[in-house]
């Protein structure tokens, strides 16, 4: 069930992630020219309102049909999601995410249907044609069916955070906000429902507090700066490092293995982020774009220009009841394991309940299961950008510094590793979405983003394999 949450998860933040920079593009326009923004600017600030209508939701039509059925996927994607964005006057983001999938769908399954079926000669002109005639139809049903019930759905959605904000209930979303982040659902939270969501309010009020709600970097911080005074073993000597990455490089995943080795800290970062979420709401603090990645200096870059102080106390504050409340939780009832020990403890349970972890001992041991050269690694991650590049660059300089040559390492999303890559890093919370994704790969999974120590026992066994 949480491959299957994760996987969906991860579907639909695939079809924001990729284009973030056009979002990012979007938020300092708005940030710099709007009437309320830094150089108040009429002509500039009239792109404001077409990228937020059209081009990005476009965009989002495109990526998600791409996924389903490639270019001819996007293409329809784009033709069926446009009839929505011209019978709603909101923006249509949600739209965007069910319409171009599905279009995507429907033209790979009557190109199944087709195949073999077409007289040599006329293929372009079925294709061409296909996608005219089938992007027409479903741009026409777009416009009268599935935009009426996004439009209920946002109305809805709108309604039930109008509750919150009215009753001052909003920080309770950091009960389920972040037990979901360390479950590696970070980006589906933050790209796939919060972002559609910000960007509406933003063409309101010009800011959006949903931009926030995840990507605050103050719960994380608190924890590992509890790990710096308080933790043991690598955990501890592992986590200044680990607090520059996450607290300035914006990568979360880094302190989730600090969490996950000790689920008690859950309640440290709720605590954290329900403080940063009241304090945001309290200061009226809101960002003019999603923030990506969660970085303190993305954040500030982000932020609408009334905002800072409360931006800072917001997330300086989070950080202080994070730490306050993991301090005493490391000190008094954390166990005596080191973060090594949490690893192989954890390997050890999966390689019994699930088995996928086996070909990543074979990968380690040099047994028969791995006796070839090995020329492409790669490192995976949720959304293939942030912990998982990171992790490429620590094996890069490390096979580097071995003397190894000829061996590619990159970084992907796991659920899309490429086919002739022959061993997968990635997190033990992704092994299974990674044994899925490349069944033929020998897994390594680890815990330690910065320290692991199945590093160097990889290179060891690099060096066995391909010297």
């Amino acid at each position: 069930m949480k491959e299957k949450v994760q996987t969906f998860g991860r579907f639909l933040s695939g079809m924001v992630m990729p284009n973030i920079g056009a979002f990012i593009a979007w938020g300092l326009i708005a940030a710099l020219f709007i009437e309320t923004g830094w150089m108040p600017n009429d002509q500039f600030a009239q792109m404001v309102d077409p990228m937020s209508h059209v081009m990005l939701p476009l965009l989002i039509a495109y990526t998600g049909g791409k996924v389903v059925a490639g270019d001819r996927g996007g293409v329809i994607g784009v033709i069926a999601t446009m009839g929505a964005i011209v019978a709603s006057a909101d923006p249509m983001f949600l739209g965007a995410m069910v319409i171009g999938p599905l279009s995507a769908w429907i033209i790979k399954k009557f190109d199944q249907m087709m195949d073999g079926h077409i007289p040599a000669g006329f293929e372009m002109l079925v294709n061409n044609f296909s996608i005219g005639i089938i992007g027409f139809v479903l741009s026409l049903l777009a416009m009268v069916g599935i935009t009426p019930l996004v439009n209920t759905l946002t109305a809805m959605l709108s309604a039930g955070v109008t509750v919150l904000v009215e009753h001052s209930l909003l920080p309770l979303t950091s009960i389920f906000i972040e037990p979901a982040k360390v479950l590696f659902l970070n980006n589906a939270l933050n790209h796939g429902i919060f972002s559609p969501l910000g960007i509406q309010q933003v063409e309101q009020a010009g800011k959006s507090i949903f931009f926030l709600l995840e990507s605050n970097p103050g719960p994380g911080l608190g924890v590992l700066l509890a790990y710096c005074l308080a933790g043991k073993g690598s955990a501890k000597s592992s986590a200044p490092g680990a607090v520059i990455i996450h607290f300035f490089g914006g990568i979360h995943e880094i302190y989730f293995p600090y969490i996950l080795m000790n689920p008690f800290l859950l309640l440290a970062v709720i605590a954290g982020g329900a403080t940063g979420v009241l304090t945001f709401s309290l200061l009226d603090v809101g960002l003019t774009s999603a923030a990506s990645p969660g970085s303190i200096l993305a954040l500030t870059m982000m932020a609408e220009r009334h905002c800072y102080i409360g931006l800072y106390v917001g997330v300086l504050l989070s950080a202080a009841v994070s730490f306050a409340v993991a301090l005493p939780l490391l000190k008094f009832m954390g166990k005596d394991t080191s973060l090594e020990e949490a690893q192989s403890k954890k390997d050890a349970m999966k390689r019994k309940a699930k088995g996928i972890a086996d070909t990543a001992g074979a990968a380690l041991a040099g047994t028969d299961a791995g006796n070839g050269k090995v020329n492409k690694i790669a490192f995976a991650c949720d959304a293939g950008m942030g912990s998982s590049a990171m992790g490429a660059t620590v094996l890069k300089k490390k096979i580097a510094a071995a003397g190894l040559k000829g061996i590619e390492v990159i970084h992907t999303p796991v659920s899309s590793i490429p086919a002739d890559v022959q061993i997968v890093v990635t997190h033990q919370e992704l092994g299974e979405r990674a044994a899925h994704s490349n069944p033929n790969a020998e897994l390594v999974l680890i815990t330690n983003f910065l320290a692991a120590p199945e590093y160097e026992t990889l290179v060891e066994e690099l060096k066995k394999r391909n010297l």
